[in-house]
């Protein structure tokens, strides 16, 4: 086991590693940081961007916009999610509507919230819609697939419903819910910044790239997204590691 660990790091060291070399390889060819900056005075700039006045209000409004579409989906979603599992009828009557959110251009749907909403309103907006169709699909998907044969054995000994879905369908479900939050918060950080960057709130990251693209600064716009790229991998692995904690109860070991 370990050393399929020390493989899996070797093997993503070096497929970084590739990224940086190509990177540096087409900014010394094309010289020009207005094009493609060299990888050394990015990381520069974003060093430089973590120590300026305005970074962490920047830098927490976007993450309290992720936070708060994320949880407003998650709630929903392990609702409707649950409902959904449970009964066929729901189930056929919600996914139209889930198909149709996910068919919806994120553009588009960033254009109607700068009609409807605020600013700052706006990327919540927009993180909500992107992340709820992933999180209710996975909990109904979890649903379905809890064994009948508990649900029966529950029902013969005359189970309270509140206890069979807290003591069978929830823990079964679980890594469902893992699962989906992780793709829901891995397209929900892209989604939000989009919606920064078109709607123009006063502190985001996505803000920052738009001013930063709007005087052909370059080395800036990569270096936002760097940090943009480092706050969606720390709550993906935050979500891995309770996935991790969860598997780790639920097999006793």
């Amino acid at each position: 086991m370990k050393n399929f660990i020390t493989k899996k790091r070797t093997i993503t060291a070096a497929s970084i590693l590739l990224m940086l070399v190509v990177w540096k390889v087409l900014a010394v060819i094309i010289d020009s940081p207005f094009i493609i900056p060299h990888p050394e005075s990015t990381f520069l700039a974003v060093i430089k961007l973590c120590t300026q006045k305005g970074f962490l209000a920047a830098a927490g409004s976007t993450i309290l916009r992720g936070l708060a579409g994320f949880l407003v989906s998650a709630v929903l979603g392990l609702f409707t999610g649950i409902l959904a599992g449970i009964s066929p009828g729901f189930n056929t009557f919600i996914t139209p509507m889930l198909v149709a959110i996910r068919s919806v251009p994120v553009i588009a749907l960033i254009l109607l919230a700068l009609i409807w909403f605020n600013t700052g309103t706006v990327p919540i907006f927009v993180a909500f819609l992107t992340m709820f169709p992933f999180i209710c699909t996975n909990v109904s998907d979890g649903i379905k697939n809890v064994d009948p044969g508990l649900i029966e054995m529950a029902r013969f000994y005359r189970v309270d419903k509140g206890r069979i879905l807290t003591g069978v369908y929830i823990p079964a479900i679980m890594p469902f819910i893992i699962s989906g939050a992780s793709s829901a918060m891995g397209i929900g950080w892209r989604a939000i910044i989009i919606g920064e960057v078109l709607s123009q709130p006063e502190f985001g990251i996505g803000t920052n790239m738009q001013t930063a693209q709007t005087f052909l600064n370059v080395e800036a716009v990569i270096a936002w997204t760097l940090i943009a790229v480092l706050i969606s991998f720390v709550f993906e692995k935050l979500i891995r590691w309770k996935e991790h904690s969860f598997t780790h109860w639920k097999t006793g070991s």
